[in-house]
């Protein structure tokens, strides 16, 4: 496959935002350009005239990448697409105040109509190359080659342990596919050194330290922490590497007492 040079614009309006474009810039392919579009501090509940909002230019961009945290720049997104020439959209939900359920759906039928593929990955480390969830066991098949190469090294946690047969202790973690807060990155580099017994514990843990930027709040969809969903994407990838090492205990059951 041949890579795909993506022309990025993100949208930040606080620490969320700049630690993902921070983490794009430090670890994504070199011939990638990453512009930053700084979003107004405050917006109205309901924007009638976004022009009002909006510079007059912004670089240009074949991909815009939302991480807004106000539900009101999910508003401009399809102004902000138009001015900067962008053929395909982020807009991750990993908190629902930012981004309703609702307007997800929205801004993916704005886009639709213009031409435009847009994702709505809820969290946003559910995003591989050919799909991502919006709910527990549900999620939105995409065919578009620009998410697509972005997916390729951001997205769902995909890691490539290598374990001392021996020991059981892992002996290196190569990252095929980082998460874009660069959480997976540090998730790789702590698994060093620990034993199979206790990687997916340890790859929580480290997970929770990071620490992961998702809401902490309970998910209608889910039925839990956006947080947590986000952790046991990176836990089962481990947890299915080191099965086969992992050190199995048989407990033998105990005499009848009289």
């Amino acid at each position: 496959m041949t890579p795909i040079n993506l022309q990025i614009l993100a949208i930040v309006s606080g620490e969320y935002g700049r630690r993902h474009v921070g983490n794009i810039q430090e670890h994504g392919p070199p011939e990638w350009t990453v512009e930053v579009w700084q979003a107004p501090a405050v917006l109205p509940p309901i924007i009638d005239y976004p022009e009002d909002y909006l510079p007059s230019t912004l670089p240009p961009a074949n991909l815009l990448l939302s991480f807004g945290e106000q539900r009101g720049i999910a508003e401009l997104i399809p102004d902000i697409a138009r001015i900067s020439g962008a053929q395909a959209v982020i807009a991750p939900v990993d908190n629902e105040a930012w981004l309703p359920r609702g307007l997800a759906r929205q801004l993916r039928g704005w886009l639709d109509e213009m031409g435009i593929v847009c994702a709505t990955p809820k969290p946003l480390c559910s995003l591989t190359e050919r799909r991502y969830n919006i709910a527990r066991r549900h999620w939105i098949e995409y065919d578009d080659p620009l998410i697509a190469e972005f997916a390729r090294h951001f997205g769902q946690p995909k890691l490539q342990l290598t374990l001392d047969p021996q020991t059981r202790q892992i002996t290196a973690a190569e990252v095929l596919r980082d998460t874009v807060c660069g959480c997976g990155r540090y998730v790789a580099q702590g698994l060093v050194g620990v034993t199979a017994d206790e990687a997916e514990q340890e790859a929580g843990m480290l997970h929770h330290h990071f620490p992961c930027l998702a809401s902490m709040g309970i998910d209608s969809d889910y039925g839990d922490t956006l947080m947590h969903v986000s952790g046991n994407f990176i836990k089962d990838d481990v947890g299915e590497q080191v099965k086969p090492f992992k050190q199995i205990q048989y407990i033998a059951p105990g005499g009848r007492s009289e």
